[in-house]
This record gives structure tokens, C-alpha cells and sequence, in this order.
């Protein structure tokens, strides 16, 4: 699908979300019934990750003081979170009041099994095709993989009127009648990733230059006469790409003129924007040139968002957005620029529906990050931003998400509102050593500035719900709730080596070296290296889950179904309940779920076959889920200051959190819960397929 741009340019974006370009075809809607005047609303806020441990004991403190209003009211309950309490699984559960076997989304990753090659598990897309390498022919397309039907879109056919912010799985974004709906994760940044953060410094050498594990650019810069020229790696192109998928579909038959045409593709395979960098280090200042706007920064600040155009040929351009932050001007200057957001009024493709809500919220607001994963976690775990500037950034993702709702509540032309922000989340991933003495990463001197981070998000987060408490009308139902909550992360767990270790996994030739988020996404890498598939009988992959080189299933599976694949089933569920820490003699894992016993629904044949379920301690390493299977120790201590998690931990010992203005009738509430709850709130039959019960 192509927007023109006034009179010559086309929008196009770039390659697909993680490769290739994306888009969204928007169904006409097609109205069911007259929307209907309703007396009661609901307003859900969504805080991913918060913690009810920590919520109730700075609740006590008398810290919280809205939360604990609202409980007075009604109650503060424990909320059971998906059987992989992962946000992306969690929030399709919330969303569709079911189970995964019903929803599809396991995992942050999803394997296809002839290939064993892993992607993204929440979006299919479509690469375009151009004319003569110049004039595009065929729209590329992504599509949700999610199923299930969100309880918002069967509000919607009965004539409730919605509002839907930033709520994870909402893109590319679903049409809702008589709602308004703006996307979350997984929308991409201009590279198609999660969030591809660049940092360009002075004391960079050129062994370190490159991709950095977790998702960042790095680049060295050298100075004459005091300045430094560089450039900003955008988006990849989208011909380009088109081209080396032609030449790579031919397969053996390359021949070597087209070898050295693939080599000169990939080394002009991204769009690239100079940049031109003056430091002034007496008053340890920079200033940067990039297009046609130049920024002042001192040591230490943040600049606004600048606009960015990247230009893919005369016709098409793709509009960007990023924040600049000087890091250092004095012995070395460092440079961090943002990842490169879409522009919310100018999106490659829509991120709303309307498509033009987007635009209008922007027009209103001002520019406001739209990248699903909005925080500065990477850079942080790199070492590339200190504590204080991901703060600083986090604050700000936080008042961005805040606004949106905030203003979205005060049109008072909805119904049903929810919202969710993921700050919560972000600052508990970095900042949890400060809760756990025990953690390799805590130190006294960092935990005397920063260990009280996560309470100020969370205060933060109480401010807002006050916000919200004094606006809505008398008799409104105000939920707050958190889809799961967090363990600390302090030893990390090589689940494939451990596989390899056991004999369940076998690798031919030498053991693979350290993986990168390059290697999974853009496809510069072989993921599965080195595995010999006629001798291995299952693998691990992702946050915690466990497949069987099934026979028929799996590309080149060995393993019979029937009672050969129950057999190495049963074996490696007992032997994971006995993996202790060599160190301590601790018990690493708290169960472990085979798939029939947890999940259900169409698409239970996607489903793992085991779900391991750590303890507190313990989460499946960095490299597992980048499919990689090191030499060495099974566990080893996690020196990274992403130091809290809640992937791949049992879902039983690690729940969200519900507090609500109205008593539940029933107990022991559960994420599934909540679709079916708002659709009796609102009088309309909850579908055969939720899994779900009303809580009140």
C-alpha cells in the first residue's frame, strides 16, 4: 500500500519489520449496529511489570497513597499471570481472555520447524517488489500472527465506544468500531528492531566498532581540527534488499559476477546521514550538523526530537525522529543518539486507527515516542548511557505514554479506555540489583544514587493514578493491573549447552562463539551453527522453551511421536528438576510444563513442547535465546545491569497485580480474567472461546 505525498513523493517504508518494509491494510469499517449510550465505564490502566510485593510494601510506607485509596475501596489482589509470563504472551491473554494454545503468541520468538530458523513471534510479513530497481509494484505487508479476538473488538460490535493506548500486541494496529486505537510493541524503529540505539566516542578503538550484542551501533570518531565526520546508519534499503533477495533465491547457482554484485549490495545495504560533530572542549560542549538542522548540546543534555528524512530514491522517503544526548565533552566526547522513531504524523506506515489518530495526538502534543519498546535499556546494559541519563530518558517515555492518556481521558467520548505504559517494567529489567544485595551487579556506592529508582516509578505511577481518579466521573470502574511481576535475574542459565552437556543436543565441529541480535535479526549470521540435526533430540529456544526434534515436524527430525517422544519427554522433565547450581547446590528450576497440560486451542501445535519454569535466581542466558550453545558452565553469574527479569521464571511464583475500586466476587484472580470481566460490565455475552471468568 503507498500514501502519495502531495504531488511526487511517495512514503515508503523501510524493509519489513526486522528486514523488509511494513504495512498495514486497513479494512473499511463496517459498522454492525448503532453505538449505544451507556451509563457505566471502565478504565483500565496497564503497568507492565509492577511487582504486587513491592506495590504492597511501599503501600504500607504510606508512599502510594492513590493505590491505596483505590484498594480501600475495593481490594488489592494478586493477579495469575500466562503459563510464559512474557509480556507479549501475557498482554495476548489479557486481550483475548485466553489461553496461548488460542492466541499464538508464546514467546517473544517463534521458530518455523522445517527450518529451525527463529523470528519475531508476533508479526508475518511480505517483502516488496520494485520495478526496474526503481519504481515499487507490489506493497509489502506485515500481519499480526496473534489470534484470538481482542474483548475491546467484541465491545466494539456492541456499540461500546473505546480508547486503546499503547497496549503491547497492538500492532499493526486492528480496527475497532466506534474506538480509537493507538499501537504499542511491537512498532518497530526505522530499522524495523526493537530499538537500534548509535553511539558514536572518542575513546571507542576499531576492535570495538560494529553491532554490540543487545541492539546498538558503535562508532569511533576522530577529530581534525576539531571536528569529526560521521554518519548515522538508517534504515535498510528497501531495493537493495529486493536485489540481494533476487541474486540469494538462485541458491547454489550463483555465479561469481553476482557474488561480488550480493558483496557490494550489503556494504551499501543501509541508508546512511552524515554528520558532522565541532566539539568545543574548553566549555565541554559539541555541536552536531545532521541534514539541515544543527544542535547545541552541553556535557550532559538531551536535545528535542529532530526530524530525519532517509532517502531512498527521488520518489521515496522514509520520516524518522531522534533525541541526541552528549555524554561526555571533556577528556573524550560521547555521543548517544536515540533510535530512530517513526514520526507519529508522519509514519510509514499507520499506527493507529484511525489511521489519522496518530497525526491528530501528535498535532495536540507535540512530537511523543512511538517505538513499542520505548525505554534506553540497551545502551544501559552496554554501558553506553550511566544510570542517571536512563533515567532521565525513562521519565520522559513515561510522561509521553502518561499524556497520551491523559488526554485521551479527558475527551470523555469513550466507554471503555485502557491504557498501559511499560516504564514500570524497563526501570525494574535495570535497576533490581538495588533490590537484591545478593546480586553480582549491586554495589553500596550506586545503590546510595540510584537504589530508590524503582520506588520513584512507582510513585510516579501513583501520582498518575491519582490523575486519573480526580478526572473520571463519579461510579467509573478504575483498574489498575500489571500482567506479571519480577524475580531477580543473578545467574544466568546456558540452557543449550546444558543440552548439549546431556546429550539432547548435538554439535558437529567447533562450538558456536557469542551470538548478537545481528545475527537473529538481520540475518548477517547462522543462527543454528554447527548443530547436527541427525543426532539431536531436542533444543532449546528463546525465554524458557523446549522443543522436541520431532520426526515429520521438524526439518530433520529423528524423534518418533508416540511413545519414543513421550520417553524423551518425561527424561528431560526429570532431569530439569534436578539441575542444581554447581556453586551453591541450589535448585535452579521450579517446574516444568509440557504443553498438553497448560495449553489448549488452534494453535496448540505452535505451542513448546516444554515450558521450564525457573526460580528465583535464575533466568535462561542472553545466548540461549540467540540460539547460541557455548563451552563452559552451565550457569555463571550475570554480570549485566539488566538484573531483574520475569521471562522464562514459573508463572505460579511470579504474579502480577489487580487493584480495583469494587470487590471482586470471585478470588484468585487471573489475566485471563479481565476481557470477560469488562464484557458483563457492559452487558454483552462473553464468547465460547475465552478462557476467562467474570471477576465481578
Amino acid at each position: 500500500m503507498l500514501y502519495l505525498h502531495k504531488r511526487t513523493a511517495v512514503k515508503l517504508v523501510t524493509p519489513a519489520l526486522f528486514s523488509v518494509a511494513l504495512t498495514v491494510g486497513l479494512a473499511s469499517c463496517q459498522r454492525s449496529t448503532a453505538p449505544r449510550t451507556f451509563t457505566q465505564k471502565i478504565v483500565i490502566l496497564g503497568y507492565d511489570g509492577m511487582d504486587p510485593i513491592l506495590t504492597q510494601r511501599w503501600m504500607a510506607m504510606g508512599h502510594l497513597p492513590n493505590l491505596a485509596k483505590l484498594a480501600a475501596q475495593g481490594g488489592f489482589y494478586r493477579l495469575e499471570t500466562s503459563h510464559s509470563p512474557e509480556s507479549p504472551t501475557s498482554w495476548s491473554s489479557f486481550a483475548t481472555g485466553a489461553n496461548a494454545g488460542k492466541h499464538n503468541i508464546y514467546d517473544f520468538l517463534v521458530r518455523d520447524p522445517k527450518t529451525y530458523q527463529p523470528d519475531l513471534g508476533i508479526v508475518t510479513r511480505t517483502a516488496p517488489e520494485f520495478l526496474f530497481n526503481y519504481f515499487p509494484i507490489k506493497k509489502p505487508e506485515i500481519r499480526s500472527i496473534r489470534g484470538g479476538t481482542s474483548f475491546w473488538v467484541t465491545a466494539g460490535h456492541a456499540g461500546v465506544r473505546s480508547s486503546l493506548l499503547t497496549i503491547p500486541i497492538t500492532f499493526p494496529a486492528e480496527q475497532v468500531e466506534y474506538g480509537e486505537l493507538m499501537s504499542g510493541l511491537p512498532l518497530p524503529d526505522i530499522r524495523g528492531t526493537i530499538g537500534t540505539f548509535s553511539y558514536f566516542a572518542t575513546d571507542l578503538s576499531r576492535y570495538e566498532e560494529g553491532n554490540t550484542e543487545m541492539g546498538g551501533i558503535l562508532k569511533r570518531l576522530v577529530f581534525d581540527q576539531g571536528v569529526a565526520r560521521t554518519e548515522l546508519v538508517g534504515p535498510p534499503n528497501p531495493i537493495v534488499k529486493a536485489q540481494q533477495r533476487a541474486i540469494l533465491a538462485k541458491g547454489p547457482g550463483v555465479s561469481d559476477a553476482e557474488r561480488a554484485t550480493l558483496a557490494d549490495l550489503t556494504a551499501r545495504e543501509d541508508i546512511r546521514v552524515p554528520i558532522a560533530i565541532h566539539w568545543n572542549r574548553p566549555e565541554r560542549r559539541a555541536t552536531v550538523e545532521i541534514q539541515d538542522t544543527t544542535i547545541s548540546l552541553a556535557e550532559g543534555e538531551w536535545s528535542k526530537w529532530i526530524t530525519l528524512d532517509f532517502k531512498v530514491n527521488f520518489l521515496i522517503r522514509i520520516h524518522g525522529m531522534a533525541q541526541l544526548y552528549l555524554a561526555s565533552a571533556d577528556k573524550d566526547l560521547k555521543l548517544y543518539v536515540s533510535p530512530v522513531n517513526w514520526r507519529p504524523d508522519k509514519p510509514p506506515y499507520p499506527i493507529s486507527s484511525p489511521e489519522r489518530f496518530s497525526k491528530d495526538l501528535d498535532e495536540r502534543l507535540g512530537h511523543f515516542r512511538t517505538l513499542g519498546w520505548a525505554e534506553a535499556t540497551w545502551p544501559l546494559n552496554e554501558d553506553r548511557l550511566d544510570e542517571q541519563a536512563f533515567m532521565d530518558d525513562l521519565y520522559r517515555a513515561f510522561d509521553d505514554r502518561a499524556q497520551v492518556i491523559l488526554n485521551r481521558l479527558d475527551t470523555h467520548k469513550w466507554d471503555l479506555l485502557v491504557g498501559v505504559l511499560e516504564s514500570t517494567d524497563r526501570v525494574q529489567h535495570m535497576m533490581w540489583r538495588f533490590e537484591d544485595k545478593t546480586h553480582p551487579m549491586y554495589t553500596a556506592a550506586a545503590a546510595a544514587k540510584y537504589g530508590d529508582s524503582i520506588e520513584r516509578v512507582y510513585r510516579r505511577v501513583d501520582q498518575m493514578v491519582g490523575e486519573v481518579l480526580d478526572r473520571v466521573e463519579p461510579g467509573t470502574q478504575v483498574i489498575v493491573m500489571s500482567d506479571h511481576g519480577f524475580h531477580s535475574f543473578r545467574q544466568a542459565v546456558n540452557l543449550n549447552t546444558w543440552l548439549v552437556q546431556e546429550g539432547f543436543l548435538s554439535i558437529k565441529g567447533a562450538r558456536t562463539g557469542q551470538k548478537t541480535l545481528d545475527n537473529l535479526f538481520l540475518g548477517s549470521g547462522q543462527f543454528w551453527e554447527n548443530v547436527d540435526w541427525s543426532k539431536t533430540r531436542a533444543y532449546a529456544l528463546g525465554l524458557g522453551q523446549v522443543f522436541i526434534n520431532v520426526k515429520g515436524r521438524e526439518g530433520e527430525g529423528i524423534v518418533n511421536p508416540g511413545d519414543d517422544y513421550t520417553q524423551v519427554v518425561n527424561d528431560l522433565v526429570a532431569r530439569l528438576m534436578t539441575l542444581t547450581d554447581p556453586g551453591t547446590g541450589a535448585r535452579i528450576v521450579g517446574n516444568v510444563y509440557k504443553r498438553a497440560d497448560i495449553y489448549s486451542g488452534e494453535y496448540f501445535n505452535q505451542a513448546p513442547d516444554l515450558q521450564v519454569g525457573m526460580n528465583d535466581g535464575y533466568r535462561v542466558s542472553w545466548q540461549t535465546t540467540l540460539g547460541g550453545s557455548p563451552p563452559g558452565s552451565i550457569v555463571y553469574p550475570n554480570m549485566k545491569k539488566w538484573s531483574g527479569d520475569h521471562c522464562g521464571f514459573d508463572y505460579k511464583a511470579i504474579p502480577g497485580l489487580l487493584i480495583t475500586n469494587r470487590k471482586l466476587v470471585a478470588g484468585d484472580p487471573r489475566v485471563i480474567d479481565l476481557g470477560p470481566t469488562v464484557l458483563k460490565y457492559f452487558g454483552i455475552p462473553i464468547p465460547k472461546a475465552m478462557d476467562g471468568k467474570p471477576l465481578f
